[in-house]
């Protein structure tokens, strides 16, 4: 299935992303995600459709698709995409103010503007503020009503419809001095554009770590190119334009413009745009560039690996986008109630009118307070609660060198109460050097021995076969008629003359060898060779992460495949709780599901024997120098190489989640508070307005504060 990621504009509230979600699934779309606060539209293409009929299917709904970034939309659709006179909040506010403000001058007391008293002239005011309101309030609120899903905008078309209505009915009949009401119309119109292009701007505010990603990714570039006589030359293209295996000169100050590999010089890099480490890192030949980072020191030469979507910023921009468009289980409560919110307000609105029409004996009263319940209602509240504080979340994690793969995972944070190491490469560097070696068959020679240890390993990916293949590099190297990785065990391979070769753990040769203290046994039809031990350094953050676990009443557990009295002298360095050693991959994972009966557990890992566990995790947790299936089965990767920010990784989700609270608490107390007091005349419709366009700037506010907040 083709991944399509729209941008769309229009969307005001949970409702509207709800109508684009239920329209693109009904066309039979999968795996849907829509944001309304970034405008952010992904899901999955099924073959049955065209990405130009969903578009224009979405254009009918009342929203535009403004960029495609899967892919371009047809070029008639994109031209009647451009956007019109007042198509901004920004400038429906500006158009509306001066009448607005006209309007108001003869409620200033002690002023007399004898021509403003006139119904003409407020009349003539008003309705340049009426139409421009109808244009975008009335058609959103018919096409909501339309397909079934009323938004907020139906409660504010009808609130200021109903003013201006009764004030034109008196005008009209003559009564206009007991039905003016032109500037109740007019206010609340101007000051819901004003509320709603601030809640945009506080919105778009929550995006600032994302942008700040994304503004970095169109940068330009010095690509290498020779002439017919060999002689290098130099062009300055934009990184849009260079592909993979292109050579680029980067020079000291410059941004790196793709994913690249260092063939000639070194640098110094920083590199705090993606790990939120400023401390410039030293990158020699053969090293890894990530686009994005800066060149703090230094010139290279280096050779393009990925660009475009391909590249790691790009594929973190994305995923953090995807993120933000799920909903997390807190999240669930809110959609309900904001699905039959707009309903029951109109209900409230009502009764309200009825009520109070019978107790004062005055339908202007009563009506003014009905509008005033209609336009002070927030559903909006509701449905920005959880995404502006997911936003930050995720942006700030992202901007730290945290990537959440999922809402969910970012909130289940809140519940872990113990965490699963892995050792090697997780709690230790996973670089490994050769510390001792023996060759236990007489008629084997050193250098026969090494070809075929080289051999073996360097068809496997675990950070010890790496370290041993990268002392031991041989040219003449065994070509073998079959070779295999085996998880927990090890590599096994058979030559051209059927002779079986092994390399692996104590559980290979166990039945030949009494001596169970060494690395990596090799054998050949099953005859052990030899053995071969590695040094692994602990990582010097381990200690210092697993201290601050404990400080949080957090269980520490260390789960390895390897030899119980290593595990637990690793364990006792550390100080950390509990050992269980000698597992294979298929022990782990159960492992894992004992551990996730007893407690919502997070595994950190980072090689493919943890794959199975780190999938089965309440939270899988991997580095981001991991091995591939490792990265792609965990819900959070730290970006750093290291554990240094998985302290940062659970406070974040903690207080992403207490903030979530705060704001649903806020949400609901506002709208139960505000309607009934509405209902009961203490708010007039021009006041409520103006409170109701604030109500969501809180929330924005609020969620805001997770950017400065202490999170660890």
């Amino acid at each position: 299935m083709e991944k399509v990621q729209w941008k769309v504009e229009g969307m005001d509230c949970t409702n509207c992303a709800l109508t684009i979600r239920r329209y693109l699934e009904k066309e039979g779309m999968k795996d849907v995600k829509v944001n309304f606060g970034t405008g952010d539209v992904i899901f999955d293409m099924n073959g049955k459709g065209t990405k130009e009929k969903l578009a224009t299917g979405i254009k009918e709904l009342g929203y535009v698709v403004v960029n495609d970034q899967s892919g371009t939309i047809n070029q008639q659709l994109a031209t009647a995409n451009r956007k019109p006179f007042l198509s901004t909040h920004l400038q429906r506010f500006w158009f509306c103010f001066p009448f607005t403000a006209t309007l108001m001058l003869h409620m200033i007391p002690g002023l007399e503007i004898h021509w403003l008293m006139k119904p003409g002239t407020q009349l003539a005011l008003t309705v340049p503020v009426y139409l421009a309101g109808m244009q975008f309030f009335g058609r959103s609120a018919w096409k909501s009503l339309r397909n079934g899903i009323p938004n907020m905008n139906v409660l504010v078309a009808l609130g200021a419809t109903a003013a201006f209505v009764y004030s034109l009915y008196g005008t009209l009949t003559g009564q206009a001095q007991h039905y003016m009401f032109y500037e109740t119309t007019a206010t609340i119109i101007t000051l819901v554009f004003l509320g709603n292009y601030m809640e945009d701007a506080s919105v778009h505010s929550t995006q600032r770590e994302l942008n700040k990603l994304a503004r970095s990714q169109k940068v330009m570039a010095n690509m290498i190119a020779y002439d017919d006589q060999h002689n290098e030359q130099i062009f300055a293209v934009e990184n849009t334009e260079l592909r993979t295996g292109d050579l680029i000169l980067i020079k000291s100050g410059e941004q790196v413009p793709a994913d690249c590999k260092i063939l000639w010089g070194d640098v110094h890099v920083n590199e705090s745009l993606l790990t939120g480490e400023s401390v410039p890192v030293h990158k020699i030949s053969k090293d890894k560039l990530i686009s994005g980072s800066i060149i703090h020191d230094g010139t290279v030469k280096a050779q393009v690996t990925a660009v475009g979507n391909d590249t790691v910023l790009a594929g973190i921009i994305n995923l953090v986008k995807r993120a933000q468009g799920e909903k997390p289980p807190v999240q669930l409560l809110a959609d309900k109630i904001s699905a039959i919110f707009v309903p029951v307000v109109l209900g409230i609105a009502v009764l309200t009118l009825i009520v109070n029409w019978i107790v004062l004996d005055d339908f202007t009263s009563a009506l003014m307070r009905s509008i005033a319940v209609l336009v002070i209602a927030c559903p909006c509240a509701m449905g920005l609660a959880t995404p502006a504080a997911i936003a930050v979340g995720l942006g700030r994690g992202a901007r730290n060198g945290i990537l959440f793969r999922n809402a969910t995972s970012l909130e289940s944070f809140k519940d872990i109460t113990q965490v699963v190491f892995d050792k090697t490469g997780t709690l230790t560097t996973g670089k490994f050097t050769i510390g001792n070696w023996k060759i236990q068959s007489d008629s084997l020679k050193e250098d026969d021995f090494k070809k075929i240890v080289y051999s073996l390993e360097k068809y496997s990916n675990h950070p010890i076969a790496t370290g041993i293949t990268a002392e031991w590099k041989a040219r003449d190297e065994i070509r073998w008629k079959k070779v295999e990785e085996i998880k927990g065990l090890g590599m096994t391979a058979e030559d051209k003359d059927g002779n079986v070769y092994k390399a692996g753990s104590f559980k290979n040769a166990g039945h030949f060898s009494g001596d169970n203290g060494h690395n990596v046994y090799i054998q050949r039809n099953n005859e052990l060779l030899g053995w071969v031990d590695v040094i692994d350094e602990v990582r010097p953050e381990a200690k210092t992460v697993v201290n601050y676990l404990h400080g949080k009443n957090v269980k520490t557990i260390l789960l390895s495949g390897d030899k119980y009295d290593r595990v637990k002298e690793l364990a006792d360095q550390l100080g950390i709780d509990e050992v269980i050693a000698e597992q294979s991959p298929e022990q782990k994972l159960h492992k894992i599901a004992e551990l996730n009966a007893v407690a919502p557990t997070a595994m950190v890992g980072d090689g493919i024997n943890d794959a199975p566990a780190l999938a089965k995790a309440t939270i899988g947790i991997s580095l981001s120098e991991a091995s591939q299936i490792a990265t792609q089965t965990a819900q959070v990767v730290l970006m750093n190489s290291g554990l240094t920010k998985l302290p940062t990784a659970l406070g974040l989700g903690k207080h992403t989640y207490l903030t979530i609270k705060q704001n649903l608490f806020w949400a609901f107390a506002y709208n139960i508070v505000a309607i009934p007091v509405a209902a009961l005349g203490f708010l007039t419709p021009t006041f409520g307005a103006l409170v109701m366009g604030l109500s969501d700037v809180v929330l924005a506010i609020n969620s805001g504060r997770l950017f400065i907040k202490k999170v660890e």
